[in-house]
């Protein structure tokens, strides 16, 4: 099933339109993807994040 509902990042507005129709801003999906256990893709986001920093904090 294919999510219909999008969100502007800029003004905040939730639209069925690929672009905002307030601010001409191009929507995204507001809620993240399904958990699956056989995610085949799963090792290669955490490899991602641990590089970028994500799952350390800096202080």
């Amino acid at each position: 099933m294919k999510v219909r509902m999008r969100k502007c990042p800029k003004c905040g507005n939730y639209t069925l339109k690929e672009n905002c129709p307030v601010c001409g801003e191009k929507t995204i999906t507001p809620i993240p993807p399904r958990f699956s256990p056989e995610d085949p893709y799963g090792k290669y986001r955490r490899k991602l994040r641990k590089e970028l920093g994500f799952f350390y904090r800096k202080y």
